[in-house]
Order: C-alpha cells, then structure tokens, then sequence
C-alpha cells in the first residue's frame, strides 16, 4: 500500500512539473510573437548618417550587455556612459571590451572639422564596469575632451563589499578621476537635479543623490537616470535601474508617461517592473543587450504591459532615436 502510495505521488508530481513548463513553454510562444509582432510595426531603416530626419538624436551604441549613449542636438555632444572596458577586473575573460569600438563611433560622429572631440559635459550613471569601464581610454585620447563630467561621489555606503572590492568599482572611479583630472576636465560630483537645456532637449538627471534607505542595496542603487525631452516626446535613459533596487518605485511618478524607454539594468533581473511600465507607458523599448538575454519576467512585462516593441542594440548593431521638429521619433539601425 505505501508503495503505491508513493507511486501515485511521483506520478503526480511528474504531471504537474511537465504541466508547469508545458504552461511556461506556451506562454513564452506567446510572448515571443507578440513582441515581434510589435516590432514589425514600427519602422526602422539602416543609418545613414546624412541628417535627413534632424539632428536632435540618442546614439545607442553596440556595446553588448554593456551601455554608452550619445546625445546629439544642434551640433552639441553629451556621453553618458562609456562601455565595457577591455581590462575589466572582475571578468576578464568572460566578454570582449569595447574600447576601440567605441572611441571609433566618438570621432566618426563627433568629430570637429579637425579631428577633435570636445562633448559638452559627460555623465557616468554608476560605477559598474559595465557602464564606466571605457572613460579611462577615452579621455587619455588626446583628441577627445569635455567641458565637464558629472560624476557623484563614490558612496561605500550604498555599495556591498562586492562592488567596492571584487568587482573593482573604486579603483575604477579613482583612475576616472585621476584621468579627468590630468585632461583639467572639471568634475562636478554635486548633479543638478533640475531641468536644463542641451541644444533643443531638455534634460533632468534623478537620483543625483542616493536615499539612504537604498544603502547596501548595491552599486546599481546609485543610477542616475536621464529624462530627455523635446517638443511633445520624452525618453527615459534608466541606467541600471531596478524595482528590488528601489528605484523604479521612487522615481517613477517623476518620470512619467514616456514615449522611449532604455531599459534598466540590460532587461535583467528586477527591471522594468509592471508596476514601473503602467506609469511609464513606453511605446518604444530599447535594450543595451541581446534579446535572448532578457529576463522573461522582463519581456512579458514589456510585451503585455507595456505593449511596446523592444529593440536590441546588440542585434541591430547599435540604433539611434532621432526627435524630430514634427514631434516624431524615427529609429535607424546598424550604426556601427
């Protein structure tokens, strides 16, 4: 009798783990196609780089899983972020650095009719490598410089001993600053937290500076996020921002209805809640990332919540948005 009585339980058991992933096997069919469905709706062509659609632009680099953006406006320049680096303390085997590839992307754009790259201020979100791993080398190139670089002051506070020693966050902001320094780039690590003009945009940093109730939530809790506006359409650059981080419950009624999301933290774990995308309500989803790579809590929050199309740097070969002066937002491809 208890032998079958332990039969029937591993058949049960058997039946209801194959009815589970059965269940999550359909349901990410689902998912998958909407989304492309939604992404075959919008229309993005291949960059051409000849300004036909205006200059006010968000160049999203291919990067990988990593993040560097430019903003582009009447002739104006502005990094936020700068890519994985090639000597990334923490995994230097894992993945490839991105530092020629994107000092390249900086002069083809950025370049002055001699050759020089002077952006109008630069802004490292966080100290992840990930994020911050290439200012060393852009700055040590002797072509590129800035009028300033938004940095807050590395808080050891909000990171675990994990991001201040194993991942190297420390060293790495120290060499920024040692870099900044030696190019007599100022470094203002009090953000403003107030609206400013950048060329026709008008942009807003968030969490200039970090709760105290995020402390020890780690590096990520630090993220300075990017409204960028312009006319009628807004983008929302969220750096590594995350819902089990704090941030996409704090800062999401400031951030309001958008039209372009950067998704946090590369569509990991803990981003782009369903709580964050219902007031957010993105129509366009941009990942600094690969597809495959989004979590799927994440791709069916933004597939059946949001209902946006979601667009991938890494698979595109890097996008840029570009703001129209009729209130558009067009989407070109393979940038790089």
């Amino acid at each position: 009798m208890m032998k079958d009585k332990k039969k029937l339980a591993r058949v049960i058991a058997t039946w209801v783990v194959t009815s589970v992933m059965l269940s999550v096997f359909i349901l990410d069919i689902v998912v998958v196609a909407l989304g492309n469905k939604y992404v075959n709706e919008t229309p993005i062509s291949n960059e051409t780089f000849t300004y036909e659609n205006g200059d006010d632009r968000i160049h999203f680099l291919n990067t990988a899983n990593s993040d560097c953006i430019i903003l582009e406006s009447n002739g104006k320049f502005a990094l936020i972020d700068s890519g994985e680096g090639n000597e990334n303390p923490r995994r230097k085997t894992e993945y490839k650095g991105y530092r020629d590839e994107v000092i390249s992307y900086i002069k083809k754009v950025a370049s002055d009719k001699n050759g020089y790259v002077n952006f109008e201020f630069v802004l490292g979100t966080h100290i992840h490598y990930d994020h911050a791993g290439n200012f060393e080398a852009i700055f040590k190139d002797n072509k590129i410089s800035a009028n300033k670089a938004y940095f807050k002051e590395f808080n050891e506070n909000v990171a675990t001993e994990l991001d201040a020693n194993d991942w190297g966050n420390k060293a790495t902001y120290e060499k920024i600053l040692k870099t900044l320094e030696e190019k007599d780039i100022p470094v203002i690590k009090n953000l403003p937290d107030e609206e400013f003009a950048f060329g026709d945009f008008t942009l807003r940093f968030l969490n200039t500076v970090t709760p105290e109730e995020l402390y020890e939530k780690g590096e990520n809790a630090s993220s300075v996020g990017v409204i960028v506006k312009k006319g009628e359409k807004t983008a929302f650059l969220s750096a590594d921002f995350t819902n089990d981080s704090g941030l996409e419950d704090i800062y999401a009624d400031d951030i309001g209805d958008i039209d372009l999301l950067k998704i946090g933290h590369h569509g990991y774990y803990g981003s782009s809640s369903k709580d964050f995308l219902k007031v957010l309500k993105p129509e366009i989803a941009i990942v600094t990332n690969y597809i495959g790579k989004i979590y799927p809590n994440v791709k069916w929050n933004l597939t059946m919540v949001a209902k946006a199309p979601t667009f991938s740097t890494a698979h595109r070969n890097g996008i840029i948005a570009t703001f129209t002066d009729s209130n558009e937002i067009i989407l070109t491809q393979d940038i790089m």
